[in-house]
């Protein structure tokens, strides 16, 4: 299997929820379960069936968070020299040159995206674009709404 590309603090945060599934959920959903349990017959316990639905999301989680954490490739751009370049892990400046409205984003891995934090995922349009350009160069992104020519402004490594 390939491996999946994740920044340093997208892969903290995966192993953070994966600790509190294991450690905070896990118990409280078991002990759910015995107290539905208790309450006698369970083909029509609504709260044995929830709680029961609630165990295989949380379990289906911890296994998807296991498998991916054990196919992950953490980058960690800081380590890297800063350059010119953009690169996976870097904040990038850019401007919109049709309206000089400047925005910066982080390129990171899928599970990290997050559009409003401004970090964007590096199989997106626009990272795509990014991706390997240089400070001063112009990059057009292809939109369901047209061509958007974008300059590269700055490149940082966060």
């Amino acid at each position: 299997m390939n491996k999946i590309p994740m920044t340093v603090e997208g892969a903290d945060s995966l192993r953070a929820e994966l600790d509190h599934l294991k450690k905070v959920d896990r118990p409280r959903i078991v002990a759910a379960i015995a107290e539905a349990r208790a309450h006698g017959d369970l083909k029509e316990n609504a709260e044995y069936h929830a709680a029961r639905e609630q165990q295989s999301f949380a379990e289906g989680r911890v296994q998807e968070i296991e498998g991916k954490l054990g196919h992950v490739q953490i980058i960690d751009v800081t380590k890297i020299p800063e350059g010119d370049k953009v690169i996976f892990g870097s904040t990038v400046n850019i401007i919109n040159m049709e309206t000089d409205e400047t925005v910066s984003y982080k390129i990171v891995g899928d599970d990290e995206s997050d559009v409003k934090a401004n970090k964007i995922s590096y199989q997106s349009p626009i990272a795509r674009a990014l991706i390997a350009k240089e400070i001063g160069d112009i990059v057009v992104v292809k939109t369901p709404s047209g061509d958007i020519e974008y300059e590269i402004d700055d490149v940082k490594h966060l």
